[in-house]
């Protein structure tokens, strides 16, 4: 049976796969909800993008995409490849959320794309059942597979994508997707 599914809906993001093999499907899942991330920040200027409208939560959407940038590099280029890189904003920032006077969306975001990109190329040709290790934390030490790692990433945009969406309809009341 074939289905009709385009491949992009009408806001330009990708749609998941619906059927196939896991590995594929995983990765249309994260890039669905990365894309997901990038359209709720899309259309705002710097000083929305800054706003932390729920009191009394600092949280941000310019936050958000560094803190997933973070993300991006711990998950796939410490634990999945094991290398030993730094924080992405540097020490002391390394949950990504601190702003900076000086950063704004452009380079937040080409920094969260860099880091997408190097994720990927990690990850290319290893099997979902290859792990890695979590290096620091509550965790430390404990071995994932690359199944988890996509899975908990998906998870991740998922929760912060509502986070966003919330944030998006306190600045200018746009909703959904």
């Amino acid at each position: 049976m074939t289905t009709n599914t385009p491949e992009l809906l009408p806001d330009g993001r990708p749609v998941p796969l619906l059927t196939g093999d896991e590995l594929p499907m995983l990765e249309s899942w994260l890039a669905f909800h990365r894309a997901t991330l990038e359209l709720k920040c899309s259309g705002l200027d710097d000083a929305q993008l800054r706003l932390a409208p729920v009191e009394p939560s600092e949280l941000t959407l310019l936050g958000l995409v560094q803190h997933l940038a973070e993300c991006e590099r711990n998950w796939f280029q410490r634990v999945v490849g094991g290398l030993d890189v730094p924080p992405v904003y540097g020490e002391g920032n390394e949950s990504g959320y601190a702003l900076d006077a000086g950063r704004g969306i452009g380079e937040a975001l080409a920094v969260w794309r860099r880091e997408i990109a190097r994720g990927r190329e990690v990850c290319a040709g290893r099997a979902l059942e290859s792990v890695g290790r979590i290096g620091d934390g509550p965790m430390a030490g404990v071995e994932v597979s690359l199944r988890w790692v996509l899975i908990h990433m998906i998870e991740e945009y998922a929760r912060h994508n509502g986070h966003a969406d919330i944030l998006r309809e306190r600045i200018d009341g746009v909703t959904g997707a």
